[in-house]
């Protein structure tokens, strides 16, 4: 039996093309393990915020926005995905939280049901992003994903160094949590 390769998606929840925390996605893709691909999907910022009016699950006459079947064709397909999000008022940005709205449709059969999901991310704070991420797993978990609750990696952006997240710690940090998702996609396979 040949081994697949392992498809990893990652969806960034700030829209800032410099973002630490589009940075640390990268980090995650330029690091990943022998295998293992880390695409960082793009677009979030032009999906329409989630409406059952525009869902067809939902509303039998409604046409699915396209950038919307886009991202559930494309997450559908990955064997797990890497959320990495940013802390925004003390929670989740609105655009990751309206993707994994549209991602959890139709209810009990959306994108994320039952994928190995991690949650990482940056944030200006001292608990670097803790509130954030948390709600992110909330979200994710209820919508069907299955959370893996240690791939956990909180950059406190205020201590970044010269080098920010591409310094060795933060780089190692990130690849243990792709390694843990991976982990999770070979048992589950």
């Amino acid at each position: 039996m040949s081994e697949r390769n392992v498809e990893i998606v990652a969806l960034v929840g700030s829209l800032r093309k410099g973002s630490v925390n589009r940075q640390l996605a990268q980090v995650a893709a330029d690091n990943a393990p022998a295998g293992v691909r880390v695409t960082i999907v793009e677009g979030l910022g032009d999906l329409p915020f989630y409406s059952e009016d525009h869902d067809p699950s939902i509303e039998a006459q409604a046409v699915l926005p396209g950038g919307v079947a886009t991202l559930r064709q494309t997450v559908g397909a990955a064997d797990a995905v890497l959320l990495v999000t940013p802390e925004y008022n003390g929670t989740i940005p609105a655009v990751l939280k309206n993707a994994i709205d549209w991602l959890s449709r139709p209810y009990g059969a959306g994108a994320v049901s039952d994928k190995p999901i991690g949650v990482i991310g940056a944030a200006l704070g001292r608990f670097a992003g803790t509130w954030s991420r948390e709600d992110t797993r909330k979200s994710v978990g209820i919508a069907g994903g299955r959370v893996i609750e240690d791939v956990e990696v909180g950059v406190q952006t205020s201590a970044l160094g010269e080098h920010g997240v591409a310094a060795a710690e933060v780089v190692e940090q990130v690849v243990v949590a792709v390694n843990r998702l991976v982990a999770e996609v070979t048992v589950a396979a």
